[in-house]
C-alpha cells in the first residue's frame, strides 16, 4: 500500500498513510479449548466424588474388620453371633412324627400296612397346602414309601394351614417296616422338610 496524503484542507487523521493494523484474531479456538478443558475437569470431579463415595461405603466394613493379628478373636466371636441368630429364626415348616398302630379303615385290603402319626406346623407368613400325597415315609433300610390313601382311619387331612396352625394325622405305607423319618414336600415339587420318627 502506498502512502497517501489527505486531501488539502482536511486535517490529518491518525492512521492516514500507514498500513492498517492487522485484523484481530478470533478467540473461537480458546473458547473451544476452555470448553473441552471444562468438560474434562467435570469428569475428573465426578470420578473423585464417586471414589470418595465408594470409599465411604467400604470404610465401615473395613473398620469393623479386625487386623490380621486378631483373627483368632474374630473366630471366637462369630460362632456366638450365629448361636444367637439360630434360635431366633424358626423354619417355615416343622414336621414331627411317631410310629403308631395301624387303624384299618373299610378301604384297607388286609393288615399289611405301617402308619406314622405326623404333625405339620406352619411357621411361615403364608398359607400352606397339606395333602397326604405330599408326605413320604423312609424306613430304616432307606426305602421310600408313598402314602396309601384311605386305608387308615386317622389319615392326614387335605387342608390349607394358616400361619401358626398345625395339623396331625397318619401317613400309611404298604407293608410292615420300621419308619426312620418322614418327608413333607411343599406341593409336589416344592421345598422338602424332614422329621425323624420317634
Amino acid at each position: 500500500m502506498s502512502y497517501q496524503q489527505p486531501p488539502p484542507g482536511q486535517p490529518q487523521q491518525p492512521g492516514w498513510g500507514q498500513q492498517p493494523p492487522p485484523a484481530p484474531k478470533k478467540k473461537t479456538g480458546k473458547i473451544i479449548g476452555f470448553g473441552c478443558l471444562g468438560i474434562v475437569g467435570l469428569f475428573i470431579l465426578i470420578a473423585i466424588i464417586a471414589a470418595v463415595a465408594s470409599g465411604g461405603d467400604d470404610s465401615p466394613e473395613s473398620s469393623t474388620t479386625p487386623p490380621a493379628t486378631t483373627q483368632g478373636d474374630t473366630k471366637k466371636d462369630e460362632p456366638k453371633k450365629e448361636e444367637k441368630e439360630e434360635p431366633a429364626e424358626k423354619a417355615p415348616v416343622t414336621v414331627t412324627a411317631k410310629q403308631v398302630d395301624f387303624k384299618k379303615s373299610i378301604l384297607a385290603q388286609g393288615d399289611d400296612y405301617t402308619s406314622v402319626q405326623v404333625t405339620i406346623t406352619n411357621n411361615s407368613k403364608n398359607d400352606l397346602d397339606i395333602n397326604p400325597l405330599y408326605v413320604t415315609i423312609t424306613d430304616t433300610s432307606g426305602s421310600k414309601h408313598t402314602a396309601e390313601l384311605g386305608v387308615d382311619e386317622d389319615q392326614l387331612d387335605t387342608v390349607k394351614l394358616a400361619p401358626g396352625e398345625n395339623v396331625t394325622g397318619t401317613i400309611t405305607g404298604k407293608g410292615k417296616f420300621d419308619a426312620k423319618y418322614v418327608t413333607y414336600t411343599d406341593g409336589l415339587i416344592g421345598d422338602s422338610v424332614r422329621g425323624n420318627v420317634s
